[in-house]
């Protein structure tokens, strides 16, 4: 469901989120001599500053892993790099590491650093039952494609309105189109399934949300947005190139309470 972010103080506000790069080289005005700067490990700087924002937005009290929040970061700075992003002002990262009787999919205002949404989110079928395990890029696995995607546009389908997802990463999730992975509203994605099975209804591969909150979602992060399904699994994540990209931080100003 919806965070109520107005009405809970323990959210911290930051004023502004901005994406950057942090280590331009130095380039000295003095007219004496040019001393060597140390500088610091641009690994360090970006995991510490990605780290601060994950911690004002107290998001490991919701369950999202900083592996999920630091991963989506770069990820999103990377597509943002690369001029592929029409809609910058949202990422979107569902953590499957987490069982599907959590709320693992968390929607975040990047410009004005606030969480949008944090509600539940399916897997594919033939991923797992409570939690996905198994992940593929093939057509009628009705499993779950991990990574990188960029949303599309939307349209109304079988399930209502919903968005068509575009895979980044090839032979990870570039089919996604071709197996109609999108994101759309299941009434099989409710509180009362866990509360009379233990988990929430699977998709064909899709990444389903409860119908209360889908189109709200689905306005938030179509045309454009990044969407990141993370997985804690050591063959994603090493065949991932946009995580071999280097680390990417966010420069942030004070919290604000």
């Amino acid at each position: 469901m919806r965070i109520p972010i107005r009405k809970k103080a323990r959210f911290l506000l930051l004023p502004v989120i901005i994406f950057t790069f942090l280590f331009a080289d130095h380039v000295s005005s003095s007219t004496g001599p040019v001393k060597a700067v140390k500088k610091a490990s641009p690994t360090v700087n970006a995991t510490s500053n990605t780290l601060m924002v994950y911690d004002s937005l107290q998001l490991n009290g919701l369950g999202l892993s900083q592996k999920a929040f630091t991963y989506g970061v770069q990820g999103f700075q990377y597509l943002l790099q690369q001029g592929r992003l029409k809609n910058d002002s949202v990422i979107a990262i569902v953590d499957f590491s987490l069982p599907s009787n959590q709320k693992r999919l968390f929607v975040i205002d990047v410009k004005n650093a606030r969480l949008l949404f944090n509600t539940l989110v399916s897997h594919g079928r033939n991923s797992g039952k409570l939690n996905a395990t198994s992940f593929s890029n093939k057509l009628n696995s009705y499993k779950t494609s991990l990574g990188f995607y960029i949303t599309d546009n939307t349209y109304i389908g079988e399930h209502g309105l919903s968005l068509r997802l575009k895979g980044t990463e090839k032979g990870i999730n570039d089919n996604a189109m071709s197996r109609a992975i999108v994101m759309h509203g299941a009434d099989y994605v409710n509180e009362d399934l866990i509360n009379s099975q233990g988990y929430i209804g699977r998709s064909l591969g899709c990444p389903a949300i409860p119908v209360s909150v889908h189109r709200e979602i689905i306005n938030t992060i179509s045309n454009g947005a990044c969407l990141f399904l993370y997985g804690a699994n050591k063959n994603y994540i090493t065949s991932s190139k946009i995580l071999k990209e280097p680390g990417r931080s966010i420069a942030m100003s004070t919290p604000v309470m």
